[in-house]
């Protein structure tokens, strides 16, 4: 089980940064903004457990990539804790490092090497032995439908076989934690279908899986639970039943504009 406790991370500006924030004070400022720092996220909560899928939603700039960047450890949090079957994995990265397979838009491969190279390179550094490797990269490709370009060269790859890839470098070591960043931006039909099935197949394992998207329609077909965020902060948490339910209509769109809207009006 995977547990977020009141995570928060400030930025601080240096400079020449503040110099041109100082510029913009006529404009619209984000209230997350103080005297010099920048409150990414200030107050954020939720809990995953295994076999559910947990769909993490918000408006561009609500903190969403900043959360996941810390469940990974690529972040150190200004405050709060992140819990892994009771174990804080900020105080202990490599133990994150192997129950945690992260992948965002950034997450990237060797372009000189081919599919299967750099799989089984990731899977290598993880400690995997020859055989147990060998076998684990034959289930992914399977899973991802990777078997037909796995010779080829990352560089020579397209969108979606890119994705792929980089999907199964991020789970290669057997992760107890999924971790998605927006996986279907930027793909076609088929190769978004082929990332929704293999998110979908981690259902009911001993797995938990967390992904973050603008497509509520995914939400409603993967998702067990929801969180989401707006200013910093977590602003709903529950079942995707539940989430359904803050609007009169039951529309997942109208529950997360009607939670979104509460907030900038407060704002």
């Amino acid at each position: 089980m995977i547990e977020l406790k009141n995570l928060a991370k400030t930025f601080v500006y240096d400079k020449k940064q503040a110099k041109a924030k100082a510029k913009q004070k006529k404009e619209a400022i984000d209230p997350r903004e103080g005297e010099g720092v920048f409150h990414a996220v200030k107050d954020v909560s939720f809990s995953v457990e295994p076999g559910k899928v947990l769909g993490l939603l918000g408006p561009n700039g609500a903190g969403k990539t900043t959360t996941l960047r810390m469940l990974s450890t690529a972040l150190q949090p200004t405050e709060g804790q992140i819990l892994i079957n009771g174990q804080d994995v900020t105080k202990d990265r490599l133990y994150a490092s192997k129950q945690i397979g992260f992948l965002s838009g950034k997450t990237g491969l060797y372009h000189r090497l081919t599919v299967r190279e750099n799989v089984e390179y990731f899977g290598r550094m993880h400690g995997m032995g020859k055989q147990e490797l060998a076998e684990r990269v034959d289930e992914i490709f399977t899973l991802l439908d990777i078997h037909s370009f796995a010779s080829k060269r990352a560089d020579d790859l397209s969108t979606g076989m890119t994705q792929r890839a980089s999907i199964a470098r991020a789970v290669v070591h057997k992760p107890k934690i999924l971790v998605f960043d927006e996986p279907t931006t930027g793909l076609d039909v088929i190769s978004a279908k082929t990332v929704l099935d293999f998110i979908e197949s981690y259902r009911g394992t001993d797995m938990s899986v967390i992904f973050s998207t603008h497509h509520l329609h995914e939400v409603e077909q993967l998702c067990d639970q929801v969180c989401l965020i707006d200013l910093g902060e977590t602003k709903f948490f529950g079942s995707t039943d539940e989430f359904a339910k803050v609007s009169d209509n039951g529309d997942l769109y109208s529950s997360f504009l009607k939670l979104v809207n509460v907030q900038q009006e407060v704002a």
